[in-house]
């Protein structure tokens, strides 16, 4: 349990084990299944999401990119990792930071494929977050025990 638990953590960037444990209390507190729902907010953070779209090649420069302010949430500049993208909302590369070699190299890689949740415009640098996303839906390339981890905080 704490094995998955861990592996879930460094998934989404090494998350420090307060906000991991304060999104699993959250996930707890919301109706449904608390694996799915952990899952779900995991996603909606916005270096998760900014890794999705593709506009970095690692979780880690995601988490980066975000804290220098090179994106912006719904034409605001946005520089918390943490922060959590709502449905509908456009997640933006800023116009200063299109440039950049990082940014355009993650952009071509055809290592990864942007999942059905997340509507990405590559011309416009842009993303909106459709809809939260369930759990067989999520790419990937670790297989993740959500259900292991809500065991692991239970006991």
């Amino acid at each position: 349990q704490l094995r998955a638990k861990q592996k879930l953590k460094g998934y989404y960037g090494n998350l420090t084990e307060k906000q991991f444990s304060r999104t699993y209390a959250e996930a707890a507190r919301r109706k449904g299944n608390t694996a799915e729902t952990l899952i779900g907010l995991l996603e909606a953070r916005l270096d998760a999401v900014v890794y999705r779209a593709k506009f970095v090649p690692t979780v880690f420069a995601a988490r980066q990119f975000v804290n220098h302010g090179h994106v912006t949430v719904n034409g605001k500049r946005v520089n918390i990792a943490s922060y959590r993208v709502k449905v509908g909302d456009v997640v933006q590369v800023r116009e200063r930071s299109r440039n950049m070699a990082l940014v355009l190299e993650a952009l071509q890689s055809a290592e990864r494929d942007t999942p059905d949740y997340i509507e990405v415009d590559a011309k416009a640098m842009s993303a909106r977050f459709i809809r939260t996303p369930e759990l067989s839906e999520v790419p990937y390339p670790v297989k993740m025990e959500p259900n292991l981890v809500v065991e692991f905080y239970a006991s």
